[in-house]
């Protein structure tokens, strides 16, 4: 046994997991209040996810139509996540959003201006008024940048390829984290009361999806062994447009700027067909919805809400509607047409698609049509955290971004996602500092529990046979993709539980070459035992779900029911090593939320709620 002095070993007050906007947010928070803090990133510095929210980050600053406040913001938001989202979540996330984007406006972000020099913003989907800070469509990449360059001065320290194994804990409070380095293999002990993951989603659970090979859902893993719960897993968003064409680039972002931008979906036949899948369910604005989309179509381009920026899920599904018809493009998707707008416009405004299918696709977008369709973009659901102070039920672990569960309810709207780092990034850096300045004593870090979790990967390497760990993601990719898609029956997903279930085995028992150091095999069978607790807590969760609600879509069970409303899916880990759900009961909604929420627009444009 090797004793615990003879591996590296790094102190921190704070340990931030992952360095995207979230990390970096929560980082800048903790360096500034004094706090020594470490970042780690599975990858390099500035590779996150965060750079591909291209379209804007949402935020009622008010500054292209003045009738715009937080109480409208956080009513869309409660409205695009079917009421099921956490009500303070949602408040604070509205309220803290215009002050967090004009703090980094200070900091040195560079975003578009209106004529009188405002911050410009741009419509979105779900968004009842243009609200979306932006910065052409590369708002993620300014986000990161600007980050970075402030946070790199507030003193943190950044460990970059350096990934998690499993978190410590004395006596239950959190004393650190045990991880590896990626290149050399070498274990490293990280000595911190608190740690925040900001890890992100598990989108590479499924084959067709925007995440890239970092989003393995190491954050609910490891919060999950460590004691934490999960909630609200089913709720995965598929986004309505990634890149069809060619297979080396599918599931590709495509911002939804490009719609918000004037961008019109077709089908096969040249149909408009979003016209003809609006819910009835989004009365009363549907009719306002239909009315202006009408305007637009006919050539007015100052209409506000065209049909293709109904929510995500109501999009995806449509898309996916008129592929089964029959009616998709040419490779399996829809056509996203921009080129009716002016050629230069296009090119300002949108950059970054510009290039991305020039180079990728070699299609010209001011010219011809995209080929777009749904993609696995987005987790919803995540680990359980304390609406303001983001602590999850396991003392000194926090949870911030996409990682986390409460904000976004069944559906989130484009462009909460941004506001939703820097609001709540910034709230687990000072939920941090209050659990310090209130902890009694420094939990230690146990010898034996840092070599349990060693054993417990370096297993894949010691073995004389096993399973090729690659084979192993690309069956549960299938799985995933055949029986937790973007629309679900009983019978699939009891299926895929099964598929899971045999799954975990195979990852018991999966095999790398007998080297640590530069070793992608042994990384990923690391990686597996992540992907599958976060594949098999969306399956049950979105089993134990009986009806269509947001991203969660049963053919079984159509529509919404009232009892959906009354519970969230919490998901934990038993003694034995079993994932368990149950239906964890919402509390009573404050009345002064389920006012505004429930508000008409004249009241709230006059701010008289």
């Amino acid at each position: 046994m090797i004793d615990l002095n003879e591996i590296q070993t790094i102190e921190h007050d704070v340990l931030v997991v992952g360095a995207g906007g979230a990390g970096l947010r929560a980082a800048i928070e903790t360096s500034n209040l004094g706090l020594n803090t470490g970042v780690i990133t599975k990858s390099l510095l500035g590779k996150a996810h965060t750079v591909m929210a291209e379209g804007g980050m949402a935020a009622a600053m008010g500054n292209v139509d003045s009738r715009d406040n937080w109480k409208v913001h956080f009513r869309d938001t409660m409205r695009g996540g079917k009421f099921l989202n956490v009500w303070e979540m949602a408040a604070v996330h509205a309220q803290d959003a215009p002050g967090r984007v004009r703090e980094l406006e200070d900091w040195g972000a560079v975003f578009d201006r209106t004529r009188t020099g405002l911050i410009n913003q741009r419509n979105f989907g779900g968004h009842r008024y243009p609200r979306l800070a932006h910065v052409g469509d590369r708002t993620g990449l300014e986000l990161i940048r600007t980050l970075q360059d402030h946070g790199i001065h507030q003193g943190m320290d950044v460990h970059s390829e350096c990934i998690g194994v499993d978190l410590l804990k004395d006596g239950g409070k959190i004393s650190g984290m045990l991880a590896y380095w990626r290149d050399t293999g070498r274990f490293v002990v990280f000595r911190a009361p608190v740690v925040i993951f900001a890890t992100g989603g598990a989108g590479k659970a499924w084959r067709v999806t925007s995440n890239s090979w970092e989003y393995t859902g190491d954050g609910y893993g490891m919060a999950t062994r460590a004691g934490a719960e999960l909630m609200d897993m089913e709720f995965t968003q598929f986004h309505p447009t990634g890149m069809v064409w060619p297979p080396s680039v599918r599931g590709i972002l495509v911002t939804e700027g490009v719609r918000g931008e004037g961008g019109i979906l077709t089908n096969s036949d040249g149909v408009r067909f979003m016209f003809d899948n609006i819910p009835e369910r989004f009365a009363p604005e549907t009719a306002d919805t239909k009315e202006e989309g009408q305007r637009w179509l006919d050539g007015d381009r100052e209409a506000r809400r065209p049909p293709e920026l109904l929510t995500r899920d109501v999009v995806a599904r449509a898309i996916m509607r008129e592929v089964k018809s029959g009616r998709g493009s040419e490779h399996g998707g829809a056509y996203l047409d921009i080129s009716h707008r002016d050629s230069d416009f296009v090119k300002r405004k949108l950059p970054s698609m510009y290039h991305q299918f020039k180079e990728l696709a070699e299609v010209d977008i001011t010219a011809q049509p995209m080929e777009v369709g749904p993609t696995l973009h987005y987790y919803m659901g995540g680990i359980r955290v304390n609406a303001h102070s983001q602590m999850t039920n396991v003392p000194g672990l926090f949870a911030a971004g996409e990682c986390s569960a409460g904000l976004h309810g069944a559906n989130r709207l484009g462009g909460n996602s941004l506001s939703d780092l820097i609001v709540f990034g910034a709230r687990a850096g000072i939920g941090a500092k209050e659990y310090l300045d209130n902890l009694s004593g420094s939990p230690t870090v146990q010898q034996e529990q840092v070599h349990q979790h060693m054993r417990g990967v370096t297993d894949f390497l010691n073995r004389e046979d096993g399973e090729n760990p690659y084979v192993v993601v690309d069956d549960l990719q299938k799985i995933m993709e055949l029986n937790v898609g973007i629309v679900r029956e009983g019978e699939e997903l009891e299926k895929g539980i099964e598929e899971l279930q045999k799954l975990k085995e195979r990852v018991k028992k999966v095999k790398a070459h007998p080297t640590s150091q530069y070793n992608p095999g042994w990384n990923t069978c690391i990686d597996l035992r992540n992907m599958i607790t976060s594949a098999e807590a969306t399956a049950l969760c979105a089993l134990q779900r009986e009806e269509s609600r947001g991203a969660h879509t049963r053919l079984d069970f159509e529509g919404e029911r009232e009892e959906g409303l009354t519970y969230n899916g919490v998901v934990h880990l038993t003694e034995s090593g079993e994932l368990k759900v149950r239906k964890e009961m919402r509390k009573d909604a404050p009345e002064d939320l389920q006012k505004i929420a429930h508000s008409t627009l004249e009241e709230l444009e006059g701010n008289r709620v």
